[in-house]
């Protein structure tokens, strides 16, 4: 049981997520990852790893009539995401469960879309925060490859994978991918234009064929430097974080000029 909980206001108070004061709290991160999955209204969305539910809860806010559906393996995190589903009035069906071992009822399903937000730091590198559950959303101890395995599974024909990892570790998941997952792109988040990339949004489409593309990195902040305690997210990103606008990922055309699916 997660003693002290604060509810946490994201999309300028859209959704609002309870979250533990000294276990893993979602800051941006899941908020990006949400808002660059390129959902349609009608379609499935399946989220490894779902935590307290905030990445799903502002998908299905941005996105009307989702089916949405989340496993977690902390069941005090995987009751909060339930908790918070309902009290945003929003259909989230979790399952506590290791992505290693799906429940029968997600195995027996493919989705439009798996999003996910894995660990980022490998357990044998730098200090590991003394709340076990903060460390499990933290630090890696199921492997990447078993991640996007997990996801390629379960990703519907054409269906598009999405994830947020810190930047360092963008060899990794190249390492990991799955041999049926392609046309990968790569959209780079840097605090502020000039510094580099310190988080990386990927999206895959299971048997895509495209080739590779490395987008021109996003700045989140205006300016050099934090010169004042205003906000000052670009006006592209406080839209996303704010109110729920989308991260969209630029078109990508063809050496013909058309448009690549």
């Amino acid at each position: 049981m997660l003693a002290s909980l604060t509810q946490d206001l994201f999309l300028g108070g859209k959704v609002k997520v309870w979250q533990p004061v000294n276990g893993y709290r979602a800051g941006a991160d899941p908020v990006f990852l949400a808002a660059a999955t390129p959902a349609f209204s009608g379609q499935s969305v399946l989220e490894l790893g779902c935590g307290a539910g905030t990445a799903s809860l502002c998908l299905g806010r941005r996105v009307a009539d989702l089916t949405l559906t989340g496993i977690e393996v902390q069941e005090e995190y995987a009751d909060l995401a339930r908790r918070n589903a309902t009290e945003n009035e929003l259909k989230l069906s979790v399952h506590t469960a290791d992505l290693c071992a799906l429940p029968d009822a997600v195995k027996q399903q493919s989705y439009d879309h798996v999003i996910a937000n894995p660990p980022y730091y490998l357990s044998d590198r730098g200090k590991m925060a003394r709340e076990a559950g903060k460390n499990r959303a933290l630090w890696e101890d199921t492997p990447l490859s078993e991640w996007l395995m997990a996801a390629a599974k379960r990703l519907a024909p054409k269906g598009v994978l999405s994830v947020i990892q810190d930047a360092p570790r963008l060899p990794d998941l190249f390492a990991a991918m799955p041999s049926q997952l392609g046309s990968i792109e790569v959209l780079p988040l840097a605090a502020r234009e000039g510094r580099r990339a310190r988080r990386v949004l990927l999206r895959a489409r299971k048997s895509g064929n495209a080739e590779f593309c490395l987008h021109s990195g996003v700045s989140l902040h205006d300016g050099a430097s934090h010169t004042s305690d205003r906000d000052d997210y670009s006006d592209r990103i406080r839209g996303v974080l704010r109110d729920g606008a989308p991260l969209e990922f630029p078109a990508i055309h063809s050496k013909d000029g058309r448009k690549s699916v």
